[in-house]
Order: C-alpha cells, then sequence, then structure tokens
C-alpha cells in the first residue's frame, strides 16, 4: 500500500466498467488505484463443500466476505456479485452486442420510458477492442467432446422446430490455446502471468460458470483487463469497501473506504484518501447507493438519480422431464445440464422494432454444476425410493442364500439410474426489453427499490409463451420459476439508477458518464443504462467504458466529437 495518499483516478469496484476503466487509465500512465470491496479468487478458491457454502455469500458485520450479494426488494430479487473481477465471477460468459434497432429513442415526455444518447456505431470499435481484450471464443460445436452436448443438442433441436433464429454466441471461455485444437484441461498459454500466478486449463465442461470456475478457464477480468492494469502499474485493494466521499478543495474527491481485512468486521478502521478523477463502477445497486447516501455533498445532482431501473428482462423459466421418441416409442430424453458450460446457444425473438411484435428478447439454454444435478436426483426421493427398496431386497436375499450369486455389481449400479428431473431437465434464460420503469431510493436509512412487473406483463407473458412453445418441442413439461407465483421476479443484471441523457433534466450521466454538474466524478457500470440492453448487458457495459475512458484520458475528445456530428 502506497504511503502516498493522492492519485490521478480512483476506480471504484473491478466489474465490467470499472477494470476496463482502470486499465485504459493505467495504460496512459495515470496513477490509478482500483477498491474493490469483495476478495480475490485464484483458481481453486471457489468453495464446494456445505459446511463452507456460508463463506460463499456477502455481509461483512456477520463477518461475510463471499462473492453472492442477494438483494430482495419488493417484486423483484437481484442477486450480484462482491470480489476481484465483479460480476465477471460469477456470470455466464455470453459476450452478445446490443442490437442496432434496440437504441430506442422514445420521447420521455410523451409517454416514453427509455431515450439512448448513444448508438451502435458510437459503440462499434469499443466493442471490437474489448473482444480482443477478453479474448472471446465460440463453443466448438465441430469438436468432440462439445459437438455432442446434449443440452446443446436439445436447445437447437427445439429452436429450430419453432422456426427461431438461433446460433452460438461468443463466450469468454477458453475452449483452445491459440493455433491448437480445442481440448479439455490444457494449460493455458497466456501472454503474461496473471496477477494470481496460479496455471489456468481449458474448459473442463463443469457446468460450473456460475458459482466460480476453480480451472480458470472463464477469462474473467482478473485474467485480463485487471492483470494488465496491474501490469501498467495500476494499484489494487481488496477488501476496501467505499463508505463516503466528497468534493476536494481545489478539485478532485475525497474517498473514505473501510478496510475490511483489519479490525474487528462490524467496525472496520476508515481509509483517507485523494484523487483527481473518481470513478464509480460499484454496480447499478452499490453506484445508486453511494450516490445516495452522500447527496448531501453533490449539489445539485440531477434528480433522475435511482429511476430507470430494470432487470433487463431476466426471467427463468424451466423445461421438466423432455422425452424423444424412438422407433415409434416415447422415452426419456438426456438432456444433462450440468455437463459443458452455462450457456451455449442462443435464440434472438424480434420486438416491434425488428418490424415484429412486441418487446423483443433472447432465450438461453442454461446449466448448472453437477453437485446441483444430485440435489434434484435427491428430489425424485419417492420414485428412487422405490428403486431402492427392489434393489435392497434383491440384496438381501441374495445375502440369506446359502450359495449367493458373487457378482451384484448390476444391480447397485441399478440403484442410480438416472432420474428424470435431474437428467431430462433444461432451465431456460431469457432477457430482453422489460420497460424501465423502476426507481431506487433510501428508506430509513437502507436501500429500497419500487418495480414490480405489471408495467412488462406483456413482455413476460411473451417471454413464458416461447418458453412453454420449447418445452413442447421437447417432449417436456413447461414450469415457472416458483417465485413467479408470489409476483416475484430474480434479476441477474439490474441496471439503471444512474442513467444517461442529453441533459441534466434527463440523466445523472451524460453519453461519456461525466456526472452533470461535478467535474471528475464519473460512472462506468450497469446504472448508466436509460433501459434494458436486450442481451446479457456485460459486453454493452465494457464497451461504454471504454468509451468513457477515452474522454477522461483525451477531455478535448469529447468536444471535437460533438463538432463531428
Amino acid at each position: 500500500m502506497s504511503l502516498d495518499t493522492h492519485y490521478d483516478a480512483v476506480v471504484v469496484g473491478s466489474g465490467f466498467g470499472g477494470s476496463v476503466t482502470a486499465y485504459r487509465l493505467a495504460e496512459a500512465g495515470k496513477r490509478v488505484l482500483i477498491l474493490e470491496r469483495g476478495r480475490p479468487y485464484p483458481p481453486g478458491s471457489f468453495t464446494r463443500s456445505p459446511y463452507r457454502a456460508r463463506e460463499s455469500f456477502w455481509d461483512p458485520p456477520r463477518g461475510l466476505v463471499g462473492m453472492y450479494h442477494y438483494w430482495s426488494f419488493r417484486g423483484i430479487d437481484a442477486l450480484v456479485s462482491a470480489g476481484l473481477g465483479g460480476g465477471s465471477l460469477i456470470y455466464a460468459n455470453v459476450f452478445i452486442r446490443k442490437d442496432e434497432r434496440w437504441f430506442v429513442q422514445e420521447n420521455l415526455n410523451d409517454g416514453g420510458y427509455e431515450y439512448w444518447p448513444v448508438n451502435r456505431a458510437d459503440l462499434d470499435p469499443h466493442y471490437d477492442r474489448v473482444e480482443q481484450m477478453i479474448g472471446l471464443q465460440e463453443f466448438p460445436v465441430d469438436h468432440e467432446p462439445y459437438a455432442s452436448t446434449p443440452k446443446t443438442l436439445a436447445f437447437k433441436e427445439a429452436a429450430s422446430a419453432l422456426g427461431l433464429e438461433h446460433y452460438h454466441p461468443k463466450l469468454a471461455v477458453t475452449f483452445a490455446n491459440e493455433g491448437r485444437p480445442p481440448v479439455p484441461g490444457e494449460a493455458i498459454v497466456e501472454k503474461i502471468p496473471n496477477l494470481h500466478g496460479r496455471t489456468r486449463t481449458t474448459c473442463q465442461m463443469s457446468g460450473e460458470c456460475d458459482v466460480g470456475c476453480n480451472f480458470g478457464s472463464k477469462n474473467t477480468l482478473d485474467y485480463n483487463y485487471l492483470t494488465w492494469a496491474s501490469h501498467h502499474g495500476a494499484e489494487i485493494r481488496t477488501l476496501a469497501d467505499v463508505r463516503r466521499f466528497e468534493p476536494r478543495e481545489g478539485g478532485g474527491y475525497v474517498v473514505h473506504y473501510a478496510d475490511l481485512d483489519a479490525g474487528a468486521p462490524e467496525a472496520p478502521p476508515m481509509v483517507k484518501l485523494t484523487c483527481d478523477h473518481l470513478i464509480l463502477s460499484a454496480g447499478t445497486l452499490g453506484t445508486t447507493n453511494l450516490l445516495l447516501r452522500n447527496r448531501a455533498v453533490l449539489p445539485g445532482l440531477s434528480n433522475k438519480i435511482g429511476t430507470r431501473f430494470c432487470g433487463n428482462g431476466d426471467l427463468l423459466t424451466l423445461v421438466l422431464n423432455t422425452s424423444k421418441v424412438t422407433d415409434g416409442k416415447r422415452e426419456p430424453r438426456i438432456v444433462d445440464p450440468g455437463y459443458g458450460p452455462v450457456i451455449t446457444t442462443t435464440a434472438r425473438i424480434p420486438g416491434a422494432e425488428d418490424g415484429g411484435e412486441g418487446r423483443g428478447f433472447y432465450l438461453q439454454d442454461a446449466g448448472y454444476p453437477q453437485h446441483l444435478a444430485w440435489i434434484l436426483h435427491v428430489l425424485s426421493a419417492p420414485k428412487q425410493l422405490w428403486r431402492w427398496r427392489e434393489g435392497a431386497a434383491h440384496l438381501v436375499k441374495n445375502w440369506l442364500k446359502g450359495s449367493p450369486d458373487t457378482d451384484v455389481t448390476a444391480q447397485i449400479a441399478d440403484l442410480m439410474l438416472p432420474s428424470e428431473l435431474s437428467s431430462g431437465g433444461l432451465p431456460l434464460l431469457s432477457m430482453g426489453r422489460d420497460i424501465p420503469d423502476g426507481r431506487i431510493f433510501l428508506r430509513n436509512g437502507r436501500l429500497d427499490l419500487d418495480w414490480n412487473r405489471t408495467a412488462s406483463a406483456a413482455y413476460f407473458e411473451r417471454v413464458r409463451n416461447v418458453s412453454r412453445d420449447m418445452a413442447a418441442a421437447l417432449g417436456g413439461r413447461f414450469a415457472d420459476n416458483p417465485i413467479w407465483f408470489l409476483r416475484r421476479v430474480i434479476t441477474v443484471h439490474p441496471l439503471g439508477g444512474a442513467p444517461m441523457g442529453r441533459t441534466r433534466e434527463e440523466g445523472v450521466v451524460d453519453a461519456y458518464g461525466n456526472v452533470f454538474g461535478h467535474p471528475g466524478l464519473h460512472i462506468a457500470d450497469g446504472s448508466v443504462m436509460p433501459g434494458p440492453t436486450g442481451p446479457n448487458p456485460s459486453f454493452t457495459i465494457a464497451a461504454l467504458a471504454d468509451r468513457f475512458a477515452d474522454q477522461i484520458i483525451d477531455p478535448d475528445r469529447r468536444a471535437a466529437e460533438a463538432a463531428a456530428r
């Protein structure tokens, strides 16, 4: 830790916005400090055993500094991540550019909900730069063992039967080293050693993307942007939870953070430092929370703070007990969602902006780690217990015989016959253009959120109908996420709260992430979205952060671009 407490830039958070910004500024020669509230996760450090599962959750006053931070508001729950690399630690690796026609520009004074002050042409150069930096690869369906991944084949079969446009999106996963064929478990060759100093291996198809990849196969931000930022001199402090900030006399900002690695969890010591540029990249909920709590020292902050919240149309549905017809007989289908990366294939369902109807969305196959499959296997207990009853009876009778059958391997193996619940189910993930009509605020000193699915009811019903059609195409049974019946949804992509706008009356930041009225204060994360991205937001957040960094590095760039328009 440096004794000099002043920096050119302090970046709060190390997710897609913070990591990209920190790297770009460090590369440009700026003195950069990254403050991450969570801890680092090198390969092999993600917990798997039940007795340590509690360590994976975030609640510092209770001594918990794990990566899962779960929020429960009225109408919607949100799961976000704390850790070096932010959301990249637990996301499903999908990189899709925001559709050109989905950068909508509605009339906000006449019933419109979102106006994007940037477009696809603005972001394409930055999408290109991010893609090269992270190292995206498509799921190698032309090679075994990837080509015969059951859930991939099942999803493609159903999508084709329904006439849906589908493809394999680029993933932030290393399946193969450059110039070599894809093979599971091969050591990954890196241009410079990653900041953990650990060996990584190519994807081993374990389905553990969302619970942390212990093999390092995911190209999470600690293996690219953060490693390179550190290589260019950026300082990284983990377990550094920013609590307060205020403008600094003479310009810049004073930042106060709790050092969670020192002192008692309920009362950690505070550290103070200063900077010329403060970049808030703590995520939609984290950044909006910080702005609301420090609003008193930010006179003239736009009254749009907290607005335009949405869940990016996230909805999880399930296809259960899939089946297929073989030789005229219907039999259970093996989908095995625990095999492969979490997402391999996506289907795009167009909306009114594409000449279709309704609000567009994406539907994707989903997977989960094999230990969850064992839990589902147990949940099918009645059928399994009957099978065990028959098998156990055979074994007992055999033991009581004077001349028993000495080879009972087959009978024991039959006890592990696959159950339809664990082997024949396919979770479906959807995300798209829900309506950004939510508002984040403080209630009695605690973060709160006013959102429900009413305004987006038509969108969600359309998603459920297409998912129901997918279930029918797979000879399975459609099932809603259980919390749907409580009139709730879960999002892993909360967006909005500090939306972009053309003016202070329209948004909190401008089209370059600068907070209106507060020079040197910038925001680079999902909170700046004026509406849903549609596809998985990580790529767009990173591209916007790259664009914002250009303007911080070269302040005259914005004026030149504006003049060119």
